[in-house]
């Protein structure tokens, strides 16, 4: 066999098949896939068993020549059939066996079997031994060859543009050389056919691609029945490349007859050649084959893409007789214009006469360039150049605040704008035909990239734009001077005013001027800057609105961002805020003469009347020094940390001689700050710390006024119904000069003695909220020396009655005394300021606009650092306006002998079955309330009795089913007891605080079962004055007490312990418990405790009343570092976290 086989190498096999078969062939014979080798010497047939890729085995054969050094044929039994890889590997086995094929010990190099993989997955490109040769044929339209025959009707039209010469076009189809040697067409060589049909070894495979892929560019359409298709319907980027690379390949262009000739030229162009002769111009439409002249008369066009002409073989015109003609065709260089063809039938020469040359160049010459190209050959015709367009903007100003801009095209040859043709900026009608469009978008894309980068990002250019305010300005400044520098532009500019940027600083002059109403005063600001006067109107609503520049309508501007006028606004939109709404005129009180202050610190001239200066000077002290420098007749008095602030002197007045105690100089402080106010009739605040003397300051200011105006009307005090005796018996202990009369019971219990009787004679008249409320038409009618509001914080809801009272009773001076002026929100200052200082913060809706929006804004848990910080500036200003009409001590500041005060929270886990029992009601609970949050407003009332079940649940079950409940136990009962047991037996005695009753009741009953004597406190006790007096004279060491009903009005320094045994979310409400017994008068350090159950709502309440405690300090001192608000729909999200 190997004998036979010498003829045979590795070179001579690879040229039997393709590199792709060779390769994986070659990988076969190396892999040791071919077995069972066997050689048929009679019949020369060699045979093997080659194992392809899967677990497929393939029986391959290959027949020998006698020679041995050609093969015959081949097979085998895989779908190729013949000449693939398995064959490739049964022969280079034979040559030289597995071995030889590939040495183990001279492995293929890294490269070779780099290339060999690349090569091994290439798809196999088997080209037949016999194949039937395939044609594109070529037929030209229109040109008919038997005078007899005509062309059918109904010729296929397609997507693209119809035959440019109606009777002379290119047509193409697929065909066939038959037996005979002559090409034909079939249903098999359709285009359809060709693009089904895979390779059956029939067709070259690359010629069947190469026209199944023509035929695919033509789309889809009808084609009457035949596979003819113009060349006209085929896309011009795809048709020209490709028929180049049929040329390649090196597939036949046939034509209809056999002496036919196709061409394919690489670039066909139609151009007009203009000539002089001895009558004027000839214009010559000519087309150019690879650069010559064709000067064939047959020619048309191909789509927009292509261009044809036919002659006859020896060069001669080919006419509609003729047995045969040659075919040019080929791509223009330029997407040809509609108009091409119509140049293509003027048939011949276009003459002008030398009379017309000066319209053929001004009216015909533009149009026909856009349509090709136009020259002169032979140079005897001097083409003017062609017209480029330029842009002319114009803009026409009436004023310095209004402007025009206007936009036309100007076709001119030179530069300048006196000559040329004038065009509107949008084309219409016949100047589509002269004008250069694409050239236009050109300048117009450059004028709007312009624009944009000198900071107009949002012009567009148009016919026409108007343009106003400090966009006239921006247009003559900034904009003209940019356009106008580019090319192409032309820029005009018509009656524009001279802009003159005013650089000095402004001059703020301000004025207060007196008003109809004594109690408001007209407020008048002007601007001028370098001698012009600015409107206010215009600086603040160009402030208002983000402006940087102001424009006058003299022309000149000026910048906005001075640091003046962006405080004067904001100081001016205040005033607005708090301006009178009976008077469109800008106003303020004598209450806003911290704003005023402000104002006069911004103003670089200040006027005011006399009467306004009388009125604000008072105030002005307040604001600039409060009780903080200190007369002669108090120069003993220490600095107040966080207290008034340096600046005028408050009047020293003496204590009233008939004032019954020694006023620490703290209360001499508030006493003469109060009686300032008194004078100047200004109402105030007195919100020290609850256990520091208030009710002794404000009954030495009461005795003041009865000395300064014996005869003046009697004071009217408003307290807490379990407050009012106490305040009878602390007048009759400090100021028994004063006649107190109590006017405990409505008019309809008192019975026949009406209110002016009742009171007649008294310096002083105390009442409760109750009685106040109830008889305000009474209360009303009467005149009085000023109001006192006792706990003010009864008033805090200014939706109450009584806070409506409070504001409608009429009095000079009103005075709210609490250690709480804030507890849950913002807007109950608001309602306090709302009766003692009417002017300060007029509008409730633009209280809350200005302050407790922003400050709820930064509140919630998305709150970025914008709003944080602008919450932080809203706080200050608040703090500004508020600060003259409050006066606020801590115990820490004026009281340091005061012994210390520990507070300690004893956490307290909860048994197992209250604990299971706390769950179950914590998860039925939630689920309840979560869904009521999505209308919190509504379910508010629903809602708070869910808490309060919880709450009640986490003291002890039996409070929430005693029936049920009765047998678990009470953990925090337990702990209570167990620091009480130590308590008494050490001989402390202490205040024990609960929000609810029966849970006091449980307390006492146990205390019963310990043997432990106590008093008790809450609001149905009835001689509430014996229980307190009882506590503080025996020996009782435990007072169990209401949080309600002894969160005020109680002096305790007996006791020393303080249990809290229900947290609760309002700090002030378990301040006010705790200063019961850590005030004024205790000698022994106090302990508070606060028990919580471990788990419970109690654990999220704390963490809520935490932050509402920072939300006082936040608007009543100078550290604001948290923002909160009221309760609302995310503090109970927050309660019923897992």
């Amino acid at each position: 066999m190997a004998e036979r086989l010498v003829g045979l190498d590795a070179n001579a096999i690879s040229r039997l098949v393709d590199p792709g078969t060779f390769a994986r062939g070659r990988a076969y014979a190396q892999q040791g896939r071919v077995d069972a080798l066997r050689w048929d010497a009679a019949e020369g047939v060699l045979s093997a068993e080659v194992r392809g890729s899967g677990r497929r085995t393939y029986v391959t054969w290959v027949s020998l020549d006698g020679s041995g050094r050609g093969i015959e044929a081949g097979g085998c039994s895989c779908p190729v059939a013949t000449t693939c890889k398995h064959v490739v590997a049964l022969l280079l086995h034979a040559v030289g066996g597995p071995a030889q094929a590939r040495p183990a010990s001279a492995p293929a190099a890294a490269w070779q079997q780099q290339l060999d993989h690349v090569l091994a997955a290439a798809p196999q490109v088997r080209v037949p031994e016999r194949t039937t040769p395939l044609a594109l044929q070529v037929r030209v339209d229109g040109l008919v060859r038997d005078p007899a025959r005509r062309r059918p009707a109904g010729r296929a039209r397609g997507r693209g543009p119809a035959v440019t010469t109606p009777d002379l076009g290119v047509s193409v189809r697929p065909v066939r050389q038959n037996a005979s040697g002559a090409w034909a067409a079939g249903w098999e060589v359709s285009w359809d056919a060709l693009r089904r049909e895979h390779d059956e070894g029939r067709w070259d495979p690359r010629v069947r691609r190469w026209l199944a892929e023509l035929g695919a560019m033509r789309g889809q359409g009808y084609w009457g029945g035949s596979d003819w298709t113009s060349l006209a319907e085929f896309p011009g980027r795809l048709l020209w490349p490709h028929l180049a690379l049929g040329r390649e390949l090196g597939v036949p262009f046939v034509g209809t007859a056999k002496r036919d000739v196709v061409t394919l030229a690489p670039q066909v162009e139609l151009v007009v050649d203009a000539t002089r002769d001895d009558d004027g111009v000839r214009l010559t439409p000519t087309v150019l084959v690879g650069g010559a002249p064709d000067p064939s008369p047959l020619r048309g066009v191909l789509g927009d893409h292509g261009l044809f002409t036919v002659t006859a073989p020896d060069g001669s015109a080919a006419t509609s007789g003729g047995r045969a003609w040659v075919l040019a065709l080929g791509p223009t260089p330029t997407p040809l214009a509609p108009g091409a063809a119509a140049l293509l039938d003027v048939g011949g020469t276009v003459a002008v006469p030398a009379s017309d040359e000066e319209r053929l160049y001004a009216d015909y010459l533009p149009a026909l360039r856009r349509q090709v190209t136009v020259r002169s050959s032979d140079g005897s015709v001097t083409l003017p150049a062609p017209p480029r367009p330029s842009l002319v903007l114009t803009a026409t100003f009436a004023g310095a605040a209004e402007a025009t801009l206007r936009a036309a095209w100007l076709y001119s040859a030179s530069d300048g704008v006196a000559d040329g043709h004038r065009y509107a900026f949008a084309p219409s009608g016949a100047d589509v035909a002269v004008r250069d469009l694409a050239a236009e978008r050109v300048i117009v894309e450059r004028v709007e990239q312009a624009a944009w980068a000198a900071g107009f990002d949002e012009f567009t250019l148009a016919a026409r734009a108007d343009v106003t305010g400090l966009a006239a300005l921006d247009l003559a400044e900034l904009l003209l001077p940019v356009l106008g520098a580019l090319d192409g532009v032309h820029v005009q500019a018509v009656d524009q005013p001279l802009y003159v940027e005013l650089a000095a600083a402004p001059v703020i002059a301000l004025e207060a001027r007196d008003a109809q109403d004594a109690d408001w005063f007209d407020l008048a600001v002007t601007v001028t800057v370098d001698g012009h006067a600015v409107p206010l109107a215009d600086v603040l609503g160009g402030l208002a609105h983000g402006r940087k520049r102001l424009l006058l309508s003299d022309g000149a501007w000026l910048r906005l961002d001075h640091p003046s006028l962006e405080r004067l606004r904001l100081l001016l939109a205040e005033a607005d805020g708090l301006t009178d709404r009976r008077s469109s005129q800008l106003r303020v009180t004598r209450h806003q003469a911290s704003l005023w202050d402000e104002l006069a610190e911004v103003a670089d001239v200040v006027e005011q009347s006399e009467a306004w200066r009388s009125a604000v000077e008072g105030l002005l002290a307040l604001t600039q020094g409060r009780d903080g420098a200190r007369g002669a007749a108090s120069t003993d008095a220490p600095d107040v940390p966080g207290g008034p602030r340096p600046g005028p002197i408050l009047p020293a007045l003496p204590v009233p001689e008939g004032v019954r105690a020694d006023l620490r100089p703290y209360q001499r402080q508030g006493f003469e700050w109060l009686a300032f106010c008194w004078e100047h009739r200004l109402g105030g605040i007195l919100a020290d710390d609850m256990g520091l003397g208030k009710t002794l300051q404000a009954l030495t200011l009461l005795a003041h006024t009865r000395e300064q105006r014996p005869g003046g009307p009697p004071f009217l005090v408003v307290a807490p119904a379990s407050v009012v005796a106490g305040w009878v018996a602390e007048a009759e202990r400090f100021t028994p000069h004063l006649r107190v009369t109590a006017v405990t019971a409505t008019s309809s219990r008192r019975g026949a003695v009406p209110l002016p009787e009742a009171v007649a004679g008294a310096d002083v008249v105390v009442t409760s909220y109750a009685v106040f409320r109830l008889d305000a038409d009474a209360f009303g009618a009467l005149e009085w020396g000023g109001l006192v509001l006792d706990e003010a914080q009864f008033v805090k809801n200014h939706a109450t009655r009584a806070n409506q009272h409070a504001r409608a009773l009429r009095a000079p001076f009103k005075l709210a005394i609490t250690g709480t002026p804030l507890e849950n929100d913002v807007t109950e200052l608001w309602s306090l300021l709302a009766v003692v200082a009417p002017g300060l913060f007029p509008s409730f809706q633009r209280f809350r606009a200005d302050y407790v929006r922003p400050v709820e804004a930064a509140s919630r848990p998305d709150a970025d650092d914008a709003l944080r910080r602008n919450a932080q500036a809203v706080l200050a200003r608040l703090q500004r306006r508020v600060r003259p009409l409050m006066l606020r001590r801590t115990k820490e500041q004026v009281a340091p002998e005061l012994p210390p005060r520990q507070e300690q929270v004893l956490a307290v886990d909860l048994a197992p079955r209250h604990r299971k029992v706390y769950e179950t009601h914590l998860h039925r609970e939630r689920k309840r309330v979560l869904g009521l949050l999505e209308d919190f407003d509504a379910n508010r009332v629903a809602v708070f009795r869910a808490l309060t079940t919880l709450r009640r649940m986490a003291l002890d079950a039996s409070l929430v089913d005693a029936d049920a409940y009765a047998a678990v136990p009470s953990s925090k009962l337990d702990v209570l007891f167990e620091q009480l047991g130590e308590v008494v037996a050490e001989g402390h005695r202490a205040l024990v605080f609960s929000q609810f009753t029966g849970y006091l009741s449980l307390v006492a009953e146990r205390c019963r079962e310990a043997g432990i004597e106590f008093a008790y406190l809450d609001g149905s006790t009835r001689r509430r004055a014996d229980v307190v007096a009882g506590f503080k004279e025996g020996t009782a060491p435990l007072f169990l007490i209401s949080l309600k009903a002894g969160g005020f009005g109680l002096n305790l320094t007996e006791a020393d312990y303080v249990y809290l045994l229900d947290p609760w979310w309002n700090p002030a409400t378990e301040a006010q418990a705790v200063d019961r017994t850590h005030r004024i008068g205790q000698e022994r350090p106090v302990m508070v405790v606060r028990l919580v159950a471990q788990g419970t709502i109690e654990e999220k309440v704390m963490a809520l009343k935490e932050r509402k405690a920072r939300l006082v300090d936040a608007v009543l001192n100078d550290d604001a570092e948290l923002f909160a608000r009221t309760i609302d729909a995310d503090d109970v999200r927050a309660l019923f976290d897992e």
